[in-house]
C-alpha cells in the first residue's frame, strides 16, 4: 500500500536535506528565498502533485527551484538529485 501524499513528499524533502547536509555548495546556486518544487521520478504521482500545487499557489515574484529525484533505490552518491533554477529571459 503506498504512504499517504504528505508521508512521501516529507521523505522527499529528508532526502534533499541529507544531500544538502552533504553537499551544502549547491545552496550557493540557489536563489534567497525560492519555492522548492519537488519531482520524483518514480512517483508520477506525486511529481504530478506538487507540479499542481505550484500552479494553485502561484508567487510571480518567487523564483521557483525544481528538483528531480529518485527514491527507490536511494543511493545520492550514485544518482545525486538534480537542480533545476528557470532562468527569466
Amino acid at each position: 500500500m503506498k504512504k499517504p501524499i504528505a508521508e512521501r513528499n516529507l521523505d522527499l524533502v529528508m532526502t534533499l536535506m541529507r544531500f544538502i547536509l552533504d553537499q551544502p555548495r549547491i545552496l550557493d546556486r540557489l536563489p534567497p528565498d525560492f519555492r522548492l518544487v519537488l519531482l520524483p521520478d518514480d512517483d508520477p504521482e506525486l511529481s504530478r502533485y506538487n507540479f499542481d500545487l505550484l500552479a494553485q499557489q502561484p508567487e510571480p515574484e518567487q523564483p521557483v527551484v525544481f528538483v528531480r529525484l529518485k527514491l527507490h533505490p536511494l543511493n545520492l552518491q550514485v544518482r545525486p538529485p538534480q537542480v533545476y533554477v528557470p532562468v527569466a529571459v
